[in-house]
């Protein structure tokens, strides 16, 4: 047995639960069992099996598709439960009900309502709670108090030994699978495949994005071998057409029951694209074929789709975008949208990354869309050191296009001088703007730096 961690006090604030989970095991840090939060929903009265859900994984798109299906589903009156990870800037973001997240005070409750079961899990477990474990109890506990319609939930890293994965989904959305979290997942997308196929479960709806074969192969086989009924990008579903847009694209989607054209997105890129007609079959797949989307209504839902921190334009004169790229899929995906959407010259990146993460690859994948590179680095322990980071990008961007500003609010500064300085990039008459990438933390510490919002 492990020294377990005390009988908790109830939280009074917000300060106070943060502190509580941060002192539990670090998401960082997985132990393949789903023994604990098996016990931990257990004592709490199986709160997941008290509505269905939405499951989704994938090494990208996640957020953004889940936003998406949550507001699809809230435009045919259903009451949602959303969750989420990381957070971009507050804890609370994981937690949502009716789009929003909870409010301190109900993260408070929330956090309250489980924590007299977490020490009893760690008293009688070989290792004590997570802290990814414990926020997953407080969300199927908090959806099950508000009570909500379905609850839409994204797993934290993979798929069977996940600890969302107590759920039986009606609907497991499989996004695309590249190589992200090797250590824990595998090295290759095959290997990978087959630790995410595990959300798929015995008379559920896979709903598959596009993937390369040997990925395919893998979903299809879990999907016979449980009897699940399966939808898949490119052949029951997918993008008919896009074409940029001011603030966005627009796009025509081919459904399970119907096409719907000339939606209008708010998101950038190609693979934004891709992910609402995931979204959009994960969200047919639920109503049922006895219940077709009005195309009015789906125009209006993705109207208001938003997915903070995503290709999300925080600031103007220069312009400032925020993307939480942070694997060399993800930066491909993202400098593909940069050219698909933005005219950008000179384009200024100002990259943090984590230690753990193939910063080599997204480098590599980022530097033809970037006259010059500042590297700095996030606020966490996990944070590959900003010189470190500047050898690596030297390399590959060359000594010239390359500096280090440690502190993130002096490098954003730094590249927004840059980007003003279109002349000393060959280009006097050029639109500058600056991209802040690498990381969600490095996004969300940055976004806390540039978006004043109300705290609730």
């Amino acid at each position: 047995m492990s020294d377990a961690p005390e009988a908790p006090r109830l939280a009074q604030t917000f300060e106070e639960v943060e502190d509580a989970l941060l002192s539990r095991w670090p998401e960082t840090r997985l132990e393949p069992s789903l023994d604990r939060i098996q016990a931990f929903t257990e004592l709490l009265g199986d709160p997941q099996r008290g509505y269905p859900v939405i499951h989704l994984t994938g090494t990208n798109g996640k957020t953004s598709t889940s936003r998406m299906i949550d507001t699809l589903l809230r435009a045919l009156d259903l009451r949602t439960g959303r969750f989420t990870s990381p957070h971009v800037e507050r804890m609370s973001e994981r937690i949502c009900v009716d789009g929003e997240p909870l409010s301190d005070e109900d993260f408070v409750r929330a956090f309250n309502d489980v924590a007299p079961y977490t020490h009893l899990v760690d008293a009688e477990q070989d290792h004590p709670l997570s802290f990814f474990e414990t926020v997953v109890g407080m969300a199927y506990a908090a959806f099950a108090d508000a009570p909500v319609d379905v609850a839409v939930v994204e797993v934290g890293m993979g798929g069977s030994w996940d600890a969302t994965n107590v759920v039986d989904a009606a609907v497991a959305v499989v996004l695309p699978v590249s190589v992200d979290h090797a250590a824990y997942l595998g090295d290759t997308p095959v290997d990978i495949a087959m630790e995410k196929a595990g959300i798929i479960k015995p008379g559920s709806v896979a709903v598959l994005a596009q993937q390369e074969p040997g990925v395919a192969a893998i979903l299809l086989e879990r999907a016979a071998e449980v009897g699940a009924t399966v939808a898949r990008e490119g052949v029951e579903f997918g993008v008919v057409s896009r074409v940029p847009a001011v603030g966005g694209q627009v796009v025509s989607l081919q459904g399970l029951h119907a096409r719907y054209d000339e939606i209008f997105l708010p998101l950038y890129g190609a693979h934004q694209a891709q992910n609402a007609a995931v979204a959009l079959a994960a969200v047919e797949a639920f109503a049922g074929e006895q219940h077709p989307l009005d195309e009015e209504v789906v125009r209006a839902a993705f109207a208001e789709v938003t997915s903070p921190g995503r290709m999300e334009i925080v600031r103007r004169s220069p312009t400032i975008v925020l993307d939480a790229a942070h694997n060399p899929h993800g930066a491909e995906a993202l400098g593909a949208a940069i050219e698909d959407s933005f005219t950008f010259s000179p384009l200024i990146g100002v990259v943090g990354v984590m230690g753990d993460k193939d910063h080599e690859g997204l480098l590599t994948a980022l530097e033809p869309h970037l006259a010059h590179i500042v590297c700095t680095q996030n606020s966490t322990d996990r944070a590959l050191p900003a010189d470190r980071l500047a050898e690596v990008a030297q390399e590959i961007f060359g000594e010239d296009r390359v500096s280090v500003t440690p502190r993130l609010s002096d490098a954003i500064e730094a590249a927004a001088t840059l980007a003003e300085a279109g002349e000393a990039f060959g280009d006097p008459l050029g639109s500058g703007a600056v991209l802040v990438t690498g990381s969600v933390v490095t996004v969300g510490e940055a976004r806390s730096l540039l978006v004043r919002k109300e705290r609730r």
